[in-house]
């Protein structure tokens, strides 16, 4: 039986738009963790860089204005909702509009293209407890996009053009969150990155380059192994194998968060000045025409039965997880 969408849902992480909202919005982040507020101090002291100001927030307005503004050249008539998991506007908020706007089934598109529990698992969680405080509503997480082309090409289009304004025998860099070793066995978080790396490489037209896989933005207990080379070992180690110049593309990310403003942006490119490296970092995919097509596309894969599309060799990400994909006992 068809089901007669009426919505559509943007759900992000959420970030804080000033000083006073940094702290609680940290704790969300690491609720039911017993994270005491001390060890949060540090990264505190990161988002007063920026005045405690995230650009997500900004960055998720501009995408649910493109995407409205997409859907309705296309004729798709649903309303576009938008909801965070750990700020406001929160889901529940958006959940609570949505019901007051009479709408029961609505389609719902995650701002993270890749498989591992906080990536995917938990905003399914999220999405399944929303429903079971408000009964009457269906909430249907979009599948996975690492290697739609809608994401591919314009992340290839931006390496393409940064590449071109860097030193010839750059090395490209590819960095995405960390997660523990315990999640990544049980997800497909790696093989998704790599591939997603080589596509966008092909895409660019630097299939000859050679380029590096590296993490970033680690958290936690120190004794809690985490996926590596870290972003700033990586650099080092560039300078010591005689490497000068690095083209860093922020694969895992969609849009900047302040991962990418503090971690590569500040972080990585001050460390790569101390060790006279050029970098050239690559910008996200944001709300770029093709990756807006995208989302569109993805809709209408649930509203007419539209051919999923993928690039490379793995096929698109199905509908609904494998039984038992990226669940996880230690979550950080």
């Amino acid at each position: 039986m068809e089901i007669p969408y009426d919505s559509i849902l943007l759900f992000s992480f959420g970030g804080p738009e000033g000083m006073d909202d940094v702290l609680p919005f940290l704790r969300n982040v690491v609720k039911g963790r017993n994270v005491p507020d001390a060890r949060l101090q540090s990264v505190v002291k990161q988002y007063e860089l920026f005045d405690g100001v995230s650009p997500l927030n900004d960055q998720c307005r501009a995408l649910k204005k493109a995407l409205e503004q997409e859907l309705a050249s296309a004729e798709i008539n649903l309303p576009v909702y938008w909801g965070n998991r750990n700020w406001h506007p929160f889901l529940a908020d958006a959940v609570e509009q949505m019901q007051s706007d009479g709408k029961k089934n609505a389609l719902v598109f995650v701002t993270s293209a890749f498989s591992s529990y906080s990536g995917c698992r938990q905003y399914r969680q999220n999405l399944a407890e929303a429903m079971e405080l408000a009964s009457d509503i269906n909430l249907q997480k979009l599948r996975l996009f690492y290697n739609h082309p809608g994401f591919i090409e314009p992340l290839a289009e931006n390496l393409r053009n940064c590449s071109n304004k860097a030193s010839q025998d750059a090395q490209i860099v590819f960095t995405a969150h960390s997660i523990p070793l315990s999640m990544a066995a049980v997800s497909n978080y790696e093989e998704q990155l790599n591939e997603a790396a080589s596509l966008v490489m092909d895409a660019a037209g630097l299939q000859s380059r050679p380029f590096a896989l590296v993490f970033q933005s680690r958290s936690g207990p120190p004794h809690i192994p985490w996926l590596e080379p870290d972003i700033v070992d990586h650099l080092t180690a560039m300078k010591e194998s005689g490497l000068s110049s690095a083209v860093v593309v922020p694969l895992g990310f969609t849009s900047d968060h302040m991962e990418v403003l503090f971690d590569l942006d500040t972080q990585a490119a001050q460390t790569a000045a101390k060790l006279d490296i050029e970098f050239v970092r690559v910008p996200t995919v944001g709300t770029a025409p093709r990756y807006v097509a995208m989302i569109r596309e993805l809709i209408e894969e649930q509203l007419h039965g539209t051919q999923p599309l993928a690039v490379g060799s793995l096929g698109p990400w199905p509908d609904q997880c494998p039984e038992g994909h990226c669940l996880v006992k230690e979550k950080m």
